[in-house]
């Protein structure tokens, strides 16, 4: 979700006169801020490939509240980073997908058209730093950034399927696919025909998250080679949160039924055939929650009405921020991990947070 300078300034005055945690909460507070449009931050633009430095500071308790509390809902904390960079352009990280199995390699979009690659290190089960990181800009179909066009920049969203990589475009609710056989994230974007109802979704609150389902994930399962693109405030005529299903045997509309005025900011797959969306609302007297369900994939159909139960919550009494992507992966002792990434918004009141916890039993 995009921001608007003059949102900031304001939050950053009237935080001014709070205490140090008031601060904390004005800065995160801002994901629920509906600006009206910008223009992408020229001066951050990528134009080639670059590496960059980022550095990381461990997150030792994830609610410093009760530095030895580790379970958290159906999660279990395993450990967190605090990202910084030298480099003006790091940061507004707005989805997140790994490119092994072993939880290591990462591509990472920012909602300001860029990508980034590079690889999360371990000590044992905590992760400690990133290594070869690198910023690339998201290519059009002509070989240039998708900056340069008016509006396409809030790239949301993000979905692998092998090689190709599906991006949501929030602003302008397009979806564009990468061959990285063709150069990785050199690679030229091609523009998918979506469903008219995607086009039809609102500006700021449109396609927020993706997740392809595998060809072969197993026998049976209609929605194998389906793209699902989740708006993240797209309501139906109930007020339910609006989401498609693209491609695939079973293409057509369905709905996530919406609580607590809760929004989607990702969602991914596990291989145990569950949904988990991850979720975040905002108020300016308790200010940002975020939460995780889990919705079984059979359940999803055409015209369906999908929900499930809840597991993990968490608000700003926990390190958290702006938590806008996730993803998973098993581990060789069988653990399900999930990856949690915050956007910061550009802005040096918020933290761009990396997140791991495990599937409990």
């Amino acid at each position: 979700m995009s921001k608007h300078q003059s949102r900031r300034s304001f939050i950053g005055h009237a935080a001014a006169g709070f205490s140090t945690l008031a601060i904390s909460r004005f800065a995160q507070a801002q994901i629920a801020a509906e600006p009206p449009p910008k223009p992408p931050l020229v001066e951050r633009a990528v134009t080639e490939p670059v590496a960059i430095e980022v550095n990381a500071r461990p997150i030792a308790a994830f609610e410093p509240r009760d530095r030895s509390r580790v379970r958290f809902g159906s999660l279990q904390y395993r450990s967190g980073l605090v990202l910084t960079s030298p480099y003006r352009g790091f940061g507004g990280l707005s989805g997140f997908r790994f490119l092994d199995n072993k939880g290591e390699r990462f591509l990472a979009i920012s909602d300001q058209g860029a990508w980034f690659t590079g690889a999360i290190r371990y000590s044992g089960r905590e992760m400690t730093r990133l290594d070869n990181v690198e910023a690339a800009p998201l290519l059009n179909a002509e070989g240039r950034p998708i900056t340069e066009k008016r509006h396409w920049y809030d790239s949301e969203a993000i979905a692998r399927d092998g090689n190709f990589v599906y991006v949501g475009l929030e602003r302008v609710n397009q979806i564009m696919r990468y061959d990285f056989a063709k150069g990785g994230t050199r690679a030229r974007g091609e523009v998918l025909p979506v469903p008219p109802g995607v086009r039809k979704l609102p500006s700021n609150k449109g396609l927020e998250a993706l997740v392809f389902v595998p060809r072969d994930m197993s026998k049976g399962q209609p929605l194998a080679g389906t793209l699902i693109a989740f708006s993240e405030r797209g309501l139906d005529a109930d007020g339910n949160l609006v989401a498609f299903l693209i491609g695939g045997a079973t293409p057509g509309q369905f709905s996530v039924r919406r609580t607590e005025k809760f929004d989607i900011s990702d969602a991914v797959l596990l291989p145990s055939g569950e949904l988990l969306i991850l979720e975040r609302k905002f108020s300016w007297f308790t200010g940002v929650n975020i939460r995780i369900r889990a919705i079984p994939l059979k359940s999803i159909a055409p015209n369906a009405l999908v929900d499930g139960p809840e597991l993990f919550a968490a608000d700003l009494g926990h390190e958290i921020d702006n938590m806008e992507g996730i993803d998973a992966h098993v581990t060789a002792d069988g653990e399900t991990v999930l990856t949690l990434v915050s956007d910061d918004n550009f802005s040096f009141l918020q933290r761009t947070l990396l997140l791991q916890f495990t599937i409990a039993e």
